[in-house]
C-alpha cells in the first residue's frame, strides 16, 4: 500500500514535470535558439525599424487598453456585487463573452461593425477616423478580449470585504465618492493590481483578434505577436532566428509581468 507522503510527493512530481514539459521547456528552447548566433545578432533582430515600431505599438495598445479595462472592470464589479439592479445576471454572463468566443470571431465582429461596409464604419470614415486596418481597430480588439480580467479579480474581493466599512463611512457623513476613494479602493487594491497584471499580459500577447483587424503593414500596424508570425513566414534561417528573438522579447516582457504577480501574491494572502 502506497503511504500518503509518497503519494503526495509523486503527485507533485507529476505536476511539476507536466508544467516543465508544457511551459518551461518551450521557453528555454526559444532562449537557446535566440542566442545561438550570439547576443549581438539577437540584438540586431530586435532593434530593426520594424521591431522597434512593433514594440512601441504593443506598448501603446497595452497603455490604452489596460487603464480602460481597469476603470470599466472596477465599475462593473461594483455593479455586480453592490448593486441590486435587475439584469445583473445578464451583465455577468456578457462579461465572459471574450472567454468563450474565439478571438478571430471577435475581430470579424469588429469588421462587421466598424468596417468599410459595417454599421458604423462609413460614419467614422467620412469623418476621417478609420478604425479597421488601423491601430485604433487593434486597440479596440485588445480592449474587448482583455475586458473580463479585472472584473473577475475585483468582484471576489468586494464580496469578501463586505459592506461594513462602507456603511460606517456613510454613517460618518462621507459621500459615495469619498467612500470609494478612502474605503473601497484601498480594500480592493490587491484585486485591482492582479487584474491590471493579467490584462497587461493579455494585451501584450493578443494575436487572434488583432490579426483580423490589422492591415499587417510593417512599421505601421504590426505588433510584436504579429511580427513573430510574419518572421516565421520569411524564408531562410534569418527569418526564423529573428522570430525567436522577437519571441524572447515578448517572453521577457511576460516574465516581468509574472514577477509583478508573484510579488503581489503575499499581499493578497494577507488581505
Amino acid at each position: 500500500m502506497v503511504t500518503r507522503p509518497v503519494w503526495k510527493y509523486s503527485l507533485r512530481a507529476v505536476a511539476l514535470a507536466y508544467l516543465a514539459v508544457l511551459l518551461l521547456a518551450p521557453v528555454v528552447f526559444i532562449f537557446i535558439k535566440t542566442f545561438e548566433h550570439g547576443f549581438s545578432t539577437a540584438w540586431s533582430y530586435v532593434t530593426t525599424p520594424a521591431a522597434i515600431s512593433a514594440f512601441w505599438l504593443s506598448v501603446l495598445i497595452a497603455a490604452i487598453a489596460v487603464p480602460l479595462n481597469t476603470i470599466f472592470g472596477v465599475g462593473t464589479a461594483l455593479v455586480l456585487v453592490r448593486s441590486k439592479t435587475r439584469g445583473r445576471k445578464i451583465l455577468d454572463a456578457l462579461i465572459d463573452i471574450p472567454f468563450v468566443v474565439s478571438p478571430v470571431i471577435i475581430g470579424l465582429s469588429l469588421i462587421l461593425v466598424y468596417g468599410l461596409h459595417g454599421w458604423f464604419g462609413p460614419w467614422f470614415i467620412d469623418r476621417g477616423i478609420p478604425i479597421i486596418f488601423n491601430p485604433l481597430g487593434m486597440i479596440l480588439a485588445t480592449v474587448f478580449v482583455s475586458l473580463p480580467f479585472c472584473v473577475r479579480e475585483v468582484a471576489p474581493v468586494l464580496m469578501e470585504i463586505g459592506t461594513e466599512q462602507e456603511q460606517a463611512a456613510a454613517t460618518l457623513g462621507a459621500s459615495s465618492w469619498q467612500t470609494f476613494w478612502r474605503v473601497t479602493l484601498p480594500s480592493i487594491r490587491t484585486g485591482v493590481a492582479y487584474g491590471v497584471v493579467l490584462t497587461t499580459a493579455r494585451a501584450l500577447g493578443e494575436i487572434g483578434a488583432v490579426a483580423v483587424v490589422s492591415s499587417n503593414v510593417l512599421g505601421s500596424t504590426v505588433s510584436l505577436p504579429l511580427l513573430v508570425k510574419y518572421r516565421t513566414q520569411v524564408p531562410g534561417p534569418g527569418g526564423i532566428s529573428a522570430a525567436y528573438a522577437t519571441g524572447t522579447e515578448l517572453a521577457v516582457m511576460s516574465l516581468i509581468v509574472l514577477i509583478g504577480m508573484t510579488l503581489l501574491a503575499p499581499q493578497r494572502k494577507d488581505a
